[in-house]
Order: structure tokens, then sequence, then C-alpha cells
């Protein structure tokens, strides 16, 4: 299922990459001679005009072809050649494919989050340290509960969504940790390290969290009582407890009230609850979540909003990944290839469609941003060539251009060797 759930998620972005390039050259009548799903041998091939659809037989990739696109292509001078267009033309038909995965990312996600879905509200929550591992950066560097981390190396870091984009992928660098404690700001030097499959980096820390009833069954204790569904547990019997260890005390209080300490839109109150018996158990037929949440129910213009809100926010996060990897700021062992592609979206698929497609949206938004980095090949690349003409007002040689794209496609293929290693190391790990 692994492979199933890759090739589809691949196969969606490839075609609709592809899409946006075939739809805006046919739009300028430039002739479409191929459209290809993958490389190498076509397995699937159906023609219809002057056009060849077709399935190749390795999957990581697509291309269209159109007729007179190079100047190694035999060329006639025909108006439907792609060559033979203007630079505002070919400038389109080049833009068109990072476009298109970016509306896809965009009505993915939005279509995900019309759903609805129970936010955690800590990830929205200014970044105040609730524990500290002993062992850990954190506990090293001094790092105390109460304390507000206020920025990382410069950035400000107002909730712990941005905490967690600066930390997570810089395992093993040295971070500036500004923290407000009772009003004195001080600094502290910490290095994260390295945990998981994605060696993603930790810090040792983490937020106050509050338990939180999210289901109430009909007919059992809980019910009975009066606990409702939002509920948030304060304490139980006097004491604050986490989730495992509230459940751990019903479980071992079969028969005996308990007093939860709840708050409910704003309101604080005590509830008395007697577990039923179930075996050698109590049990009081609710759910209780570790984490706070808040229920989400966007219509389709808000959603559609929120989607255009986050895949901005995270296409600026990509930006700033790309940037501390040429300063060195971000492990090279961070970027994913094929193989982790495909681990990701086999675990995506069985937590379900919505997970699946959530992540399809953000693979698709980085699709994007790599495509127009200005790397020959890439079609950024040929955006910048273009540029470039126009700047100059003509046309380069032949020889220039080939060098150009000889040394893109070096850069491509070192990327490849890099990513492709990364993936075989953690395999080994």
């Amino acid at each position: 299922m692994t492979i199933v759930y890759f090739l589809f998620v691949l196969g969606v972005l490839v075609f609709v990459h592809e899409l946006g390039h075939f739809l805006v050259a046919r739009w300028y009548g430039v002739r479409v001679l191929t459209f290809s799903l993958g490389f190498g041998p076509k397995l699937l091939k159906y023609r219809r005009g002057d056009t060849e659809y077709c399935v190749s037989v390795i999957p990581l990739g697509g291309y269209v072809k159109l007729a007179g696109e190079t100047v190694d292509d035999r060329r006639t001078g025909a108006p439907d050649e792609f060559l033979s267009k203007s630079k505002w033309v070919r400038f389109q038909v080049y833009l068109a494919g990072p476009v298109m995965n970016i509306l896809l990312a965009w009505v993915v996600l939005a279509g995900v989050m019309a759903q609805g879905a129970d936010v955690p509200i800590w990830m929205e929550s200014p970044p105040v340290i609730g524990t500290v591992d002993d062992d850990s950066p954190a506990g090293r560097a001094g790092l105390r509960p109460g304390d507000r981390i206020v920025s990382v190396n410069g950035r400000e870091t107002p909730t712990w969504n941005a905490l967690n984009y600066e930390v997570l992928p810089k395992a093993g660098r040295e971070l500036t940790l500004v923290i407000d404690r009772q009003g004195d700001r001080q600094e502290r030097r910490v290095v994260p390290i390295a945990e998981g499959q994605y060696e993603m980096g930790r810090l040792g820390i983490d937020a106050l969290h509050r338990s939180q009833i999210t289901q109430v069954r009909p007919g059992e204790p809980a019910a009975g009582a009066g606990l409702e569904r939002g509920d948030v547990i304060l304490a139980v019997d006097g004491t604050e407890l986490r989730q495992p260890e509230i459940i751990k005390h019903i479980q071992a209080h079969a028969e005996q009230p308990i007093v939860f300490s709840i708050e409910r839109n704003g309101s604080l109150m005590d509830v008395t609850v007697v577990p039923r018996r179930d075996g050698d158990i109590g049990l009081i037929g609710a759910i209780i979540r570790g984490t706070e949440t808040r229920r989400i129910d966007p219509t389709v213009l808000e959603a559609l909003s929120l989607s255009a809100r986050q895949n901005w926010e995270t296409a600026g996060q990509i930006g700033r990944m790309l940037q501390g990897l040429v300063t060195r700021d971000v492990p090279v062992r961070q970027l994913m290839g094929p193989v982790s592609i495909a681990n990701l979206s086999g675990m995506a698929g069985e937590q379900g469609w919505d997970v699946l497609f959530e992540l399809m949206a953000l693979i698709s938004l980085n699709l994007a941003v790599l495509n127009l980095m200005p790397i020959p090949v890439l079609d950024g690349g040929q955006i910048m060539i273009l540029a470039v003409e126009g700047i100059a007002r003509r046309d380069l040689s032949v020889k220039v251009k080939e060098r150009v794209l000889l040394g893109g496609a070096a850069l491509i293929i070192l990327l490849m060797v890099t990513v492709i290693y990364n993936d075989i190391a953690r395999l080994l790990r």
C-alpha cells in the first residue's frame, strides 16, 4: 500500500504540473509532440492528433515535449514551434507548471480544511515552557518551566508553531534563544539533538498541556454526572494529573466517587463521577485527550482563505530552509528523496485520506518552489535565461546555453545523489 499511495501522490503531482505546461502551450498554438507521465521506455501510449500521450517505466517525474523546443531540435520556423513564439509566451509556458502545483496545493488543502478539524490550542499559543527534560539541550542550557521563548536566531516566535519551524530542521546547529523569565530577558545558546528517523531537531521542552474530554457516551457514568464534550480537566481528586495518569486513576477507582475539577466555557466547577466496574477496572464512558483543542468548521470560502494563508506561510518556511541549506544553517541530511516521500505517503495513507491529501498539498508546494529556483534545466532556470536575454536584448549563443544547461544538469544530479544517500542512511538507521 505504501507503493500505491506513493504512486498516487506522485502521479497526481506530475500530471498537474505537466498539464500546466501542456494547456498553456496549446492555448498559444504550440504543437505538443509528447505528454508523458514518467521517464524512459513507454509502457502505454495513445496518439491523438499531433500529440502522443504515454505512461513510461520510471515514475519519478514526467515531461511535455514541444515542437522546436530547443536549438538542437529540427526546426522549420513554423509558427507552431516553441522557439517561434515570443519570450513572453515561452515565459508563460515555463511558469504554468509551478503555478498549477501552487493551485493544487491551495485547492487540496482547502478541501481538507473544509471537512473541519479539532485544532490543538497550544500550537497557536505563545511558547511558554511547561516541562523541561532534565537530560536535554534545554535542561543543560538552564531553561525552566514558565520561560517564554521570544526568538530563535533573531527571528520572533509568537507561537509554538513558529518555534517548531525554527527548531525542527536544525538538529546539530547552535541556536541563540532569547527567553523572557518573569520580565527579565535572557539569552541562551542551545544545540538541538536529532530525533527520529528524519532527525528532527529537539530541545527537550513541551507546552503545559491540559487534558480535555472529547467524547461522552450516553448512558455512561460521565454523561450521568454531567460531564460534557469540551470540558477541560484541571484536577482529579484535588491533584493535577496528565492524561495517562487520569486514565489510570479512573481505572483504579471502580465504584468509588471521583471529583473532576473542570473548566467549561471559562467557568470552573467540580463534577463527581462514580466509575462503573468492568472486570477489574473502572470506566466512566468518556474519551479523554491529552491536549486541549478547539473545533473549526469553516465554510468553503473560509477554507480557501485559510488554505491560502497556510500555504503562504509554508512557502516562506520552504524558502528559509533553502536559504539555510546554502548558508549551512540547515543540515543537508534534512533533504528527502523518493524513498522518504514514499514512506511518508504510506504513513499518511494509513491515517486516512485527509492526511494523505494534506501531505500531497505540502509536496506540491515544495515542488512548485523548487521548480522556480533559478537552476538551468528547471522551469525557474529557463525563466532566468529568458530574463537575461530580455535584458541583454539578444539571445545567448548556443554554446553558452549548452554550458549553462550542463551545469544545471550536474547540480540536479548532485542533488539526486544527496537525497538518495540520505534515504539509504535513514533506512539503515
